[in-house]
């Protein structure tokens, strides 16, 4: 086999993975809070550079050298993954229920099924008994879920609601112009981002809990306003079109390599023959 049909086909797998994180980014650009993913594409010499002082033999000795295929040092694969967790725009809605937050290592707490897990949607309602939820229907902590194990809930009278720049919840007192407080959000912090792994209904999820704090002063809960994506949408579809094309031209370079140029071969030693 030809050895550009190698750094064609393996090209050509890239941009497969490029189109699905791209269109899965496009899917959510209207998804409140949600991060962009990306890629990062690299070749085999890097990652053999990276670890070549674990391998067993010393450098540039016989036995060495079978750890390094001359034909795939330069053939491009996806060597990591990252999210973009950069604030999104923030869209007034002067619903006292939606809550955004202005700083990318913060989030909201909520209960699931699966355990506690985390999210930057900040569009809250009240669910027929009074709870604070998700849109999809998950209940969203409070500051002291771990002690008491409740979550928020409201009365029917607490017809003002105001929520401070930490996450302390505010409600009227019937009949009166007069606000008591009420239970605090569940605002945590993470410490390194990348930890966290994406899940489904716009959630994340930390297996390692101990890398989470609750932040009794954050500072960055806004009030009236939800968080949209971060997703650039037309530098999406820039990327979408390019990532394409080059699937295109790795489709013709796969095609030369094996039907063409293989074609030509056989005709020259036919002739020969």
């Amino acid at each position: 086999m030809q050895t550009g049909y190698y750094d064609s086909a393996a090209g050509m797998v890239v941009q497969f993975n490029k189109i699905n994180t791209i269109s899965n980014n496009l899917a959510n650009a209207n998804t409140n809070g949600y991060k962009e993913d990306n890629l990062i594409v690299g070749d085999f010499m890097r990652l053999y550079q990276e670890k070549r002082d674990e391998l067993p033999n010393a450098d540039n000795t016989k036995e060495a050298a079978k750890f390094l295929n001359r034909t795939m040092t330069k053939t491009p694969q996806v060597v990591d993954e990252y999210t973009d967790f950069s604030v999104g725009n923030m869209q007034k809605t002067s619903n006292q229920l939606d809550v955004a937050l202005s700083r990318e290592d913060l989030f909201f707490a909520v209960k699931t099924p699966e355990g506690i897990r985390f999210t930057r949607d900040g569009s809250f309602s009240l669910d027929d008994e009074g709870k604070l939820i998700t849109k999809e229907g998950y209940e969203v902590l409070s500051d002291d879920y771990f002690k008491t194990k409740e979550g928020i809930n409201f009365s029917t009278v607490d017809t003002v609601i105001n929520i401070d720049k930490n996450g302390q919840i505010y409600t009227n007192v019937p009949g009166s112009a007069t606000m008591t407080e009420n239970k605090k959000l569940f605002i945590a912090s993470i410490d390194n981002l990348k930890y966290l792994q994406k899940e489904g209904d716009n959630l994340y999820k930390l297996d390692d809990m101990s890398r989470m704090e609750i932040n009794e002063e954050s500072g960055g809960v806004v009030q009236g306003f939800v968080e949209k994506s971060n997703v650039n949408a037309v530098k999406m579809m820039t990327q979408l079109i390019e990532t394409n094309r080059l699937v295109e031209m790795y489709q013709k370079a796969m095609d030369t390599q094996m039907n063409e140029m293989n074609k030509d071969a056989i005709e020259k030693i036919a002739r020969k023959a």
